[in-house]
């Protein structure tokens, strides 16, 4: 089953705005949604086997000067992953519900300073 389609994201500043993601691939563990001009990409997918992996996964380009030769602009991008990795029996889906709002919790408690500081490099 898949999700709503289609899916949105919105940025806060400095990239600002709400992007419409419409369904663009679908198969039996795994769909994608892709904008329009096909910079942002959220897709989702479940990996079975001695363990279950869930992933959900945006992905965000956008077009910059290049900072060798400014004159030349280049695609750059990241991406943001969250994957679930359990074991096939042992945990219930309230129970990984659980594990994950303990640590959403965690990092986005006092405005995200734990991501804050992440990507500044401290662990």
């Amino acid at each position: 089953m898949s999700f709503a389609d289609p899916q949105s994201v919105t940025f806060p500043a400095p990239l600002a705005g709400t992007i419409s993601l419409p369904r663009v691939n679908v198969g039996k563990y795994e769909s994608s949604y892709t904008s329009s001009d096909g910079l942002v990409t959220m897709s989702a997918s479940s990996q079975i086997g001695k363990r279950i992996r869930r992933t959900l996964r945006l992905d965000h380009n956008k077009i910059s000067a290049d900072v060798f030769l400014p004159s030349t602009n280049v695609k750059t991008g990241m991406s943001f992953y969250l994957v679930f990795d359990v074991p096939v029996v042992g945990y219930s889906n309230a129970e990984e519900l659980a594990v994950y709002t303990g640590l959403k919790t965690a990092f986005t408690a006092s405005s995200d300073l734990l991501i804050t500081k992440l990507l500044g490099g401290e662990s």
